[in-house]
């Protein structure tokens, strides 16, 4: 069967074909990739840790727990009793801060007193160097 020059072109020669024929690069970056695969090193998902050997410490017994309140005249008191003066709250503060274990210390500032008051009695407790403090009495404001 001959080819008419209508089905083959009007020259007679092939057609150039202008299409990149991909199949070959595909093959050659699926071996990129597995080369790529083969030569990562095995990544190890554990954490290397230097735990303790021995017994466990014995649990610490809780420290004690001092609660300073200051009423709205501005009166400091120690676990109830009241202190005659700025003098004694430092006196006993720096009692509790020479203890080999610092008991807690619980300021709950009156919901009317000035802020000066508060402030002192803090200024005191980090003067003389006790770090177990916290406010508390947030539950009057809600």
């Amino acid at each position: 069967m001959a080819m008419t020059p209508a089905a083959s072109g009007a020259s007679g020669d092939p057609e150039v074909m202008a299409e990149i024929n991909t199949t070959p690069l595909i093959d050659v970056m699926l071996v990129l990739l597995i080369m790529l695969i083969i030569t990562i090193p095995i990544q190890l998902h554990s954490v290397n840790l230097n735990m303790p050997v021995g017994n466990p410490p014995p649990p610490a017994t809780p420290p004690e727990i001092v609660k300073i309140h200051i009423d709205a005249g501005g009166q400091v008191l120690w676990n109830g009793e009241a202190l005659a003066d700025a003098g004694s709250l430092e006196a006993r503060l720096a009692a509790a801060a020479r203890q080999a274990v610092q008991p807690e210390l619980h300021i709950r500032p009156d919901r009317k007193v000035p802020y000066r008051h508060v402030a002192g009695v803090m200024s005191s407790v980090q003067r003389l160097g006790l770090t177990k403090v916290g406010l508390v009495g947030a539950e009057q404001f809600l």
